[in-house]
Parts: C-alpha cells; structure tokens; sequence
C-alpha cells in the first residue's frame, strides 16, 4: 500500500513541499483518496484524473476544499466521474452547501446515468467497502461534528486514519483486532497548553495525543498529522519530548510504503 500526505504547501524557496501544512488529503494508491482538502490543488491535472474515488471524514473546510476542483478535474466525458463516499450527513451538507449553485455548480444534477460528473456512496459506520484492491472501513470518533475515521487494508497490510478527534474508543478497538496493522495516522492538533480550545473543538493536544497512543496497544508505526501550522514547532518539541516509541512526524509529498 502506498500512502502519499498531499502537500498544501511548499517551502520559502519553493523547491518542496513544506512541513507546516493547512489542508488534509492521503492520497492512496493513486486511485482513492482519503479526504479533498488539498488533492484538487495538485499542479498535475492528470494525477487528479487518476482519482476514481474519495473517502470524505467529515464536512470541515480543510477536509473538503478542493472537492469541486477534484470532480472537475476527473471528469472525462465518456467514462463516470468519481464516487464520493460520506455518511449521510456528510453528503447532505455536500448537496446544500457546496454544489447548490451558489458556491460550485450543483454537479449532482447535472449528473446523468450515461456520464455522471460524480456518484455517491453512503457509508454506514463499521460496514467495509472494497474499492480498488483496497478494503476501507469507516469507524465512528469523536469530533463535533459526525466525523469517520478509516481503518484501510490490503492483501498485506492495513492502517489508520484517525481524522479530526478527541480521545475516542471504538477506532482503537478495531485496531487491535486488525491483522497487519503497519501504522496509525494520528492527529496531534494543539500544544498541550492549548487543551480548553482542543476539549471544545475535540481535537487532541500532544498529552492526549500520548494517551491514545497507549491505546493502539500495538507496536506500529504512528505517525503525527494534522499540527496547526501556527503552532508546528511547538507540538513537534513536546512530541518529541514524549519519547514515545514509533513516533514519527508526518511527511508531505513523499510516498509510505507499507
């Protein structure tokens, strides 16, 4: 399995891709990805068209932005345009807020039987969907809105993608029982003194980051994501002074390979 955290932003001098990051997309395998904050921004039109499918957490801007550019720019005119997959929640708000007209085309009507510019799959919490070689399974965690991370297996090899959370149970659970486990993505949002925004806004500090850490209970590979950028540097020191095993802070623009 190959697992590439798209860039959203690149360095001083332009010549990579930066660490600090402001939008959310992995993109797997070339053909699905997992989140569209930023994979509709890609500088490479065609690798857009690769993506045939797209595994929506939840409907935060920074998880959603370059949705309609994705749709658009995957749309050919004589094969279907891509599936999006989210719960029900998550394509209501697709249908009111953002392809309503007012803010993109509303793409769902203008989607015919014979081309559609997108399909939609609604995902049910712990039901697996098989796509592309890839078995994906959306688990319920704990943010303020109705957000699904992903547990995402091949034939020799699985991970997680947490999404945006709080300390949550249920994905862990389905962690340790899943053979193969290579790495968790885990989000580690706020310094730790930042941990009244983080209970509000149910995202993890770099304490509460440790803690779930200990729930994973496996030895794998886990790597840190999502770090507000205005406070990068910050919650990479106190990550790095957990001395944690295993912990790694996210890479962009470079594959994983599991």
């Amino acid at each position: 399995m190959k697992v590439t955290l798209v860039p959203s932003a690149v360095a001083a001098d332009g010549s990579a891709p930066a660490s600090i990051q402001h939008l959310t997309s992995y993109l797997v395998d070339e053909s699905v990805v997992i989140d569209a904050g930023c994979v509709g921004f890609l500088d490479d039109p065609e690798k857009q068209a690769n993506v045939r499918r797209a595994f929506l957490s939840h409907t935060h801007l920074d998880h959603i932005a370059s949705l309609p550019i994705l749709v658009e720019n995957a749309y050919r005119a004589h094969r279907p345009g891509i599936t999006i997959y989210g719960s029900a929640y998550v394509i209501s708000c697709l249908k009111s807020n953002i392809f309503n007209w007012d803010v993109w085309p509303d793409f769902f009507a203008l989607s015919t039987a014979e081309t559609p510019f997108l399909r939609f799959e609604t995902l049910e919490p712990g039901r697996s969907v098989a796509v592309d070689g890839l078995l994906v399974t959306p688990i319920e965690v704990n943010h303020v809105v109705p957000t699904f991370g992903f547990v995402i297996e091949d034939e020799n090899s699985a991970i997680v993608v947490s999404s945006d959370t709080g300390p949550t149970e249920a994905i862990w659970e389905r962690a340790r029982s899943t053979k193969n486990l290579k790495a968790v993505f885990l989000e580690a949002t706020f310094p730790a003194e930042m941990h009244r925004l983080a209970d509000l806004s149910k995202h993890l500090t770099t304490a509460t980051f440790a803690r779930e850490v200990e729930k994973i209970d496996r030895s794998v590979r886990v790597i840190a994501v999502h770090i507000k950028a205005r406070f990068h540097e910050q919650v990479v020191t106190e990550l790095e002074a957990l001395r944690l095993a295993n912990i790694e802070i996210g890479r962009f623009g470079i594959p994983y390979c599991f």
